[in-house]
Parts: structure tokens; C-alpha cells; sequence
């Protein structure tokens, strides 16, 4: 569990893209001479992303490459914070976002995997390492998760940090109820 002042605090969560949002793997080819890029994201990080944007967190997207498939995923989940640099240079864009938020580093969070990511594990509140998280990363985090990038990690943390706030049942309740047709669910 996180600890409740810690999690209380949290206002804003980064995430980064290849190997926490995904596996790693970029599928890349050639359609018609153009170049084509996919990556697989995981459904459960979604509701995950999802729910923690309920609560009222805000979310973002820092990622070391430039990817058609990576705007198109922030627009599908409502991700309107997204920073894309083609040489990883990660913490300027990171940065940028708490400014434009008003948001200190100290409360905002952080999901990482791997070298790229640490300048902004440094900085943050609840640096946080995915269970297929370099040594490095792991080292720096205050938080290593079990479930991997692209598997589920998101969603893992997305619950421990909203039942850390008590706030995960009436999130999970409410999006629920939503989805349920008058006669009482399918």
C-alpha cells in the first residue's frame, strides 16, 4: 500500500510509453510506401488511466519517441497532456506539464522502466518503477509493481493509489453504475 499522505498528495501521474504502457515492442513496416508503427496497449490500463482521471488526477503522457499511434491512444483516453521528444529528452516536456498545471513535482507520480526515465523519477513525489523496470529504476522508485509495462501495470497502480486514498470504491462504483442499463446490467 501507498502510504495515504503520499498518495493524498498526488495531483497529477506521468507515464511513459515503450515498456509501461506497452511491452516494448514497436511492430514497425510499410504500407503503401508509407512508413506504419503499432504498438499493443493494454484495455485494464485504460480503465485504469480512466479511473484515475475520476478521481481528478491528472494524467500524462512522456514518451522518448514521436508515434502517430501514441497521440491517437492520449486522444482515445482523454489524455490532453502528451510529450513526444525524438532524443528521450524527457524531464523539459515533464516539467512543462506541472507548469502549465501549477502542479510541484512533489505531487505528481511517475511510471518508468527504464534509463530515459530517471531524470524525472528524481524529481518527482512517488517515483514509481513497472515489474519489467531496469535496475536502475527500481533503485530510484519508492514503489516497484508487480504487473509489467503493457500488462496491466497502470491498472495495478491506478488501485493502489486510489484505495490508498479511499477513494477507489466510489470511483469503481460510479463508473460501473454508468455502464449498467436501466433493467439492472446484461
Amino acid at each position: 500500500m501507498i502510504l495515504p499522505e503520499v498518495a493524498s498528495r498526488i495531483r497529477l501521474v506521468g507515464l511513459d510509453v515503450d515498456g509501461v504502457m506497452t511491452d516494448g515492442g514497436i511492430y514497425l513496416g510499410d504500407v503503401a510506401g508509407l512508413r506504419f508503427e503499432a504498438k499493443r496497449y493494454d484495455i485494464q490500463d485504460g480503465i485504469g488511466i480512466h479511473m484515475l482521471q475520476r478521481a481528478g488526477i491528472r494524467v500524462a503522457i512522456v514518451t522518448g519517441r514521436v508515434s502517430d499511434s501514441v497521440r491517437h491512444r492520449a486522444e482515445e483516453l482523454g489524455v490532453e497532456d502528451l510529450h513526444q521528444d525524438p532524443n528521450a529528452l524527457k524531464l523539459p516536456g515533464f516539467q512543462a506539464i506541472l507548469a502549465k498545471h501549477g502542479i510541484a513535482a512533489a505531487d505528481a507520480a511517475f511510471l518508468g522502466d527504464d534509463l530515459p526515465d530517471l531524470p524525472i523519477l528524481r524529481v518527482v513525489g512517488l517515483p514509481v518503477a513497472v515489474g519489467n523496470a531496469v535496475a536502475e529504476i527500481r533503485a530510484v522508485s519508492s514503489f516497484n509493481l508487480k504487473a509489467t509495462g503493457g500488462h496491466g501495470a497502470i491498472r495495478e497502480f491506478a488501485e493502489l493509489l486510489l484505495k490508498s486514498r479511499g477513494e477507489w470504491k466510489a470511483v469503481a462504483d460510479a463508473y460501473v453504475a454508468e455502464r449498467s442499463s436501466s433493467k439492472g446490467g446484461r
